[in-house]
C-alpha cells in the first residue's frame, strides 16, 4: 500500500480530526509532533490520569475498539497494552518515568507499527499558574520506501484527538 492509499484509508476511517497538535518539523524519513494543552489540575493529578488511559484514549484509535482494554504500567520496561484475552498487542514500552513530570514511550503507534518504523513519545507534566502544563511529543521515523511527510498531517490529527481526551477527562474530573 502507497503512503497515498494508507493516508486515505486512514482519513476515510474517520480519523481525521481538527488539527491540535503541531508538525514541528517533517522530512521523508520521519516528523516530529508537539502539543500543549493546560489543565486544572496538579502534576500528581494529572499523572494518575495519564496512566488511567482506558477512560481517555479515544475507543476509535484501539485496536478492538475498547479503551477500557489499555493500561500502562509506569515504570522502565513497562508496558502501554492493549489486552483482549488472547488479542493483544504492545503499543509502546514505558523507557523513562517521572511521576508528576514525565513518562517516555518507545514505539510506533497504529499502522506505524506495521510499516516497521520506530518513535518516542513523551508526556510531559509541568506545573503552571495552579494547573499542569501537559506537553505530547512524538518523533517517528524509520526506512520506508514512501515519504513520511504524507502521514504527519494524519498523526498530528490523531496526537491531538489523544492530548484533548486526557485534558478533558482532566477537566471534569473533581
Amino acid at each position: 500500500m502507497s503512503m497515498r492509499s494508507l493516508a486515505a484509508a486512514v482519513l476515510a476511517c474517520g480519523l481525521a480530526l481538527p488539527a491540535q497538535a503541531a508538525v514541528t518539523d517533517q522530512a521523508a524519513n520521519g516528523f516530529t509532533l508537539e502539543n500543549s494543552q493546560w489543565v486544572p489540575a496538579k502534576p500528581d493529578v494529572a499523572w494518575d490520569a495519564l496512566l488511567a488511559v482506558g477512560r481517555w484514549w479515544p475507543k476509535d484509535h484501539t485496536w478492538w475498539g475498547e479503551a477500557s482494554r489499555l493500561s500502562i504500567e509506569p515504570r522502565a520496561g513497562g508496558c502501554f497494552c492493549e489486552i483482549d484475552g488472547t488479542r493483544q498487542a504492545q503499543h509502546m514500552t514505558v523507557v523513562f518515568a517521572e511521576p508528576g513530570k514525565l513518562l517516555r514511550l518507545s514505539g510506533a503507534l497504529g499502522p506505524l507499527q506495521g510499516m516497521g518504523l520506530s518513535g518516542t513519545m513523551e508526556w510531559r507534566l509541568s506545573e503552571e499558574n495552579g494547573g499542569t502544563r501537559i506537553t505530547l511529543w512524538y518523533r517517528a521515523g524509520g526506512y520506508t520506501p514512501d515519504d513520511l511527510r504524507a502521514l504527519a498531517a494524519v498523526v498530528d490529527r490523531v496526537q491531538g484527538q489523544q492530548l484533548t481526551g486526557l485534558a478533558e477527562y482532566l477537566r471534569k474530573t473533581p
